[in-house]
């Protein structure tokens, strides 16, 4: 599926996939923040050696020209800011920060720690201390950390993993994630989502998407018969709200509206959701479309898919 950059508010994603018969399938989330019982949280941010800069790290060979350097952490403010967000979605009230990508060949993680909404203020997140900047960066690392660490006992759980760059153990973490998918269909484990958020000019968003499409068609189903998927991507410079977090995780039974049906942009109807409008709609638009339309009780929400 192809996503749509820039959806119109309240979407949180527009996915949109041209068929062989040239119809196209939408499936689009409305923006909602969970609150489920029993939630976990993390934030995992990269600490590769490109990451340096963006930890205000100066590439001058002296500590004491380094310590004169003004080079700016842009990494800190911004961590801060989504560890007091990702908090405030955990039961414990603190979500749990760990820098990824460490170590002499990048396979290693550096646990911060479990970082309350009290506390995310002041933490300092300057890069690893006990490990060296990552001459590698792999993936597999912090997702196994999160799925068997943090998570495993959750009934819910979402890391978010920042990242500058292309991850080199793609095969590997496309593996374990069926694997895990299958362990959440036949009911060994709760919910767990991966969002991995792009950072940068040499961010690999075609890798990123083959992570985002991994269980397109894949028939994989949590006991409620609800498709698994477990991973989702974004880009820093396309975000707009930190809520995007959550774009995919909505269910289609939360209801956003009491009422409301798809239109096309002749007017037709796509689909019709007369006992109430959910959250995640799916549907599908004839051949040609450039638009649809959704008309509520509150007005209507036109959305471009070019």
């Amino acid at each position: 599926m192809v996503q749509i950059s820039n959806p119109v508010e309240p979407f949180g994603e527009v996915n949109v996939h041209h068929k062989p018969d040239g119809s196209i399938e939408v499936v689009a989330t409305v923006l909602m923040v969970p609150d489920v019982e029993g939630a976990k949280t993390g934030l995992a941010l990269d600490a590769s050696a490109s990451m340096k800069k963006m930890y205000g790290v100066s590439a001058a060979v002296s500590p004491i020209f380094a310590k004169a350097s003004s080079v700016p952490n842009v990494v800190e403010p911004v961590g801060r800011t989504m560890a007091n967000y990702l908090a405030n979605f955990s039961s414990s009230g603190a979500t749990k920060i760990i820098y990824w990508a460490v170590g002499a060949d990048g396979s290693l993680v550096e646990d911060v720690g479990e970082i309350s909404q009290q506390n995310a203020a002041g933490v300092s997140l300057s890069g690893p201390k006990r490990e060296r900047w990552g001459g590698g960066t792999k993936l597999l690392p912090p997702v196994k950390f999160f799925a068997e660490q943090v998570f495993q006992s959750s009934s819910w759980g979402l890391a978010v993993i920042v990242t500058d760059g292309k991850v080199e153990d793609i095969d590997a973490v496309k593996q374990y994630s069926k694997d895990l998918g299958r362990q959440i269909e036949a009911g060994r484990r709760a919910f767990i989502k991966f969002v991995l958020i792009g950072v940068g000019e040499d961010v690999d968003e075609a890798q990123m998407e083959q992570l985002d499409d991994l269980f397109e068609g894949s028939g994989i189903k949590n006991p409620k018969g609800e498709e698994v998927d477990i991973w989702d991507h974004k880009l820093a410079s396309e975000m707009k709200k930190l809520e995007e977090i959550f774009a995919e995780v909505v269910s289609e039974n939360a209801m956003v509206a009491e009422s409301g049906t798809i239109l096309t942009e002749t007017g037709a109807v796509a689909r019709d959701f007369p006992d109430g409008l959910p959250a995640l709609l799916r549907f599908t638009l004839p051949a040609g479309s450039k638009r649809f339309i959704i008309k509520h009780p509150g007005g209507q929400i036109v959305q471009e898919l070019s």
